[in-house]
């Protein structure tokens, strides 16, 4: 059997920014883009199909259901980073905060977040079949610096609804293409 390859979907637009909402949906603009990434690689499936539990995610791995006829499984370990408990329930206070961790490393963030990471992978490295997965800005970047070895949070910005391919070997994530980028800003 050959190593899995995970094809990691970022969300469609979301209808409210990470300032505004702790759990928007899409807006039209994101659903047509979710329709467009599943007809694009409606080629290499039916896959099965792996999904945050977050709303936006779950509504962009819906046009995978629909395309394929199956059922997404909701994994709460790609979900997005979480913000720290202190200023979760303040939208303003949590985009500051998620803008300025953008901007470090994982080693200059609390042991938390390295250990959000580490689970984040282990889920990723521990789905055995090649699978459509989708999830977040943050957790995408996450799996490529895990994949790369590099300890930035942000590595790249992957577009909405964009596909980075990465395989599993030997316990481990490779990167085998990052998805279409685009500057992305938070809020």
């Amino acid at each position: 059997m050959s190593p899995p390859t995970l094809y990691l979907v970022r969300h469609g637009r979301a209808r409210a920014g990470f300032d505004e909402a702790h759990d928007p949906g899409l807006d039209a603009v994101g659903r047509d883009q979710a329709a467009a990434v599943a007809a694009r690689l409606d080629a290499v499936g039916p896959l099965p199909v792996v999904s945050s539990p977050l709303l936006r995610a779950r509504q962009t791995a819906a046009a995978f259901e629909t395309l394929w006829r199956v059922q997404a499984r909701v994994e709460p370990a790609v979900a997005e980073i979480p913000s720290p408990a202190p200023i979760a329930a303040d939208l303003q206070a949590r985009a500051a905060w998620l803008r300025g961790a953008m901007r470090g490393t994982w080693s200059e963030l609390p042991a938390e977040y390295a250990e959000w990471r580490d689970r984040l992978v282990a889920a990723l490295v521990n789905i055995e079949t090649s699978s459509v997965v989708t999830t977040h800005f943050i957790a995408i970047n996450a799996a490529v610096g895990a994949a790369t070895d590099d300890d930035r949070i942000v590595c790249f910005a992957p577009d909405n609804c964009s596909c980075t391919r990465l395989g599993v070997e030997d316990g481990r994530l490779v990167l085998r293409e990052l998805g279409h980028e685009r500057p992305t800003q938070v809020g």
